[in-house]
């Protein structure tokens, strides 16, 4: 009789180290504590009284015996969560659509609408969040599809469109002087829009300083409207409100716009989703994929230049 059982929760913990590429950014995605999952880490080891993860410099690897770890993790939490889907799509009556919430207000209503003729009566409940804990509810079966935004190579789901990045900042809020560091107002990490803004306004030879960040869009917002500093955004041809678009800055070019599903949904309703979000994006004037050659819409509000 084997005496040793494992945790599933300590498991995802462990898969979401080599997932997120560290401790630290595990922790983040999972809303967890750094402490707590190294505490996982900790308990999964004497469990199976083998080291799983050493040091290796500043930087903490895994050992082979991590390796096997990580193989046969990945295969227990499909097992429980194709089992528990199973068990639950008898009462499963209600649909739960997530979105990131940058697209919520430019995707949701379309997306919506259409479900609804789709599935009369089917009652609908919306789960807005982060990208990167959107991924995880899918994964885990609480969400059934998501409209997630992400750069290429780094996000599931199929691409149904892009949506152009764009500076924003307070109406009559003037830009530092060139020698003077940007005030960026950005996501809390990770966030790939962050990342592209830091990189762009180096690539400019721009300095840049973090004045104030947020887990959620309406911060991000609410802090770009005091005045404190610029953001990135993704844009459907209209600012937020409350912002105006700013010019004279490098440019970012636009980010993917994916839908992800659970394991063993509809086919026809991750169908009916897909032709409503392509369908959505194919009346934009914006460009559809990178490179698609065409043209960007007039921006709707004034734009501040930079010096």
């Amino acid at each position: 009789m084997v005496d040793v059982s494992l945790d599933l929760l300590q498991l995802r913990t462990f898969v979401a180290i080599e997932d997120c590429g560290g401790f630290g950014r595990a922790a983040s995605v999972l809303r967890i504590s750094q402490p707590t999952v190294s505490q996982h880490v900790r308990q999964l080891e004497r469990r199976l009284r083998q080291t799983l993860v050493e040091k290796d410099g500043r930087r903490a690897r895994f050992t082979a015996a991590g390796e096997r770890l990580l193989v046969e993790a990945r295969r227990i939490m499909a097992v429980h969560d194709e089992a528990l889907n199973r068990l639950t799509s008898d009462t499963r009556t209600g649909l739960v659509i997530g979105s990131a919430e940058t697209a919520a207000e430019q995707v949701l209503p379309e997306l919506l609408s259409s479900l609804r003729d789709a599935y009369p009566g089917r009652p609908v409940r919306f789960h807005l969040d982060r990208s990167t804990q959107l991924i995880d509810s899918v994964d885990r079966g609480l969400v059934d599809l998501a409209v997630i935004l992400g750069f290429p190579g780094d996000i599931p789901g199929r691409l149904v469109g892009n949506l152009p990045l764009r500076w924003y900042a307070a109406p009559g809020w003037q830009p530092p002087a060139r020698s003077d560091p940007w005030p960026l107002v950005a996501y809390r990490e990770p966030c790939g829009m962050r990342q592209r803004a830091l990189q762009r306004l180096g690539e400019a030879d721009r300095t840049v300083d973090v004045v104030a960040e947020s887990t959620s869009v309406e911060g991000v917002i609410a802090a770009v409207r005091a005045g404190l500093g610029v953001a990135v955004l993704p844009s459907a041809g209209r600012a937020p409100s409350g912002l105006t678009r700013l010019g004279g800055l490098p440019d970012l070019g636009s980010i993917g716009v994916h839908l992800a599903t659970r394991r063993g949904l509809d086919l026809n309703l991750e169908t009916a989703a897909l032709d409503v979000l392509e369908s959505f994006f194919g009346s934009l004037d914006i460009p559809w994929s990178a490179g698609s050659g065409r043209a960007l819409p007039a921006p709707r509000s004034p734009e501040i230049t930079t010096p």
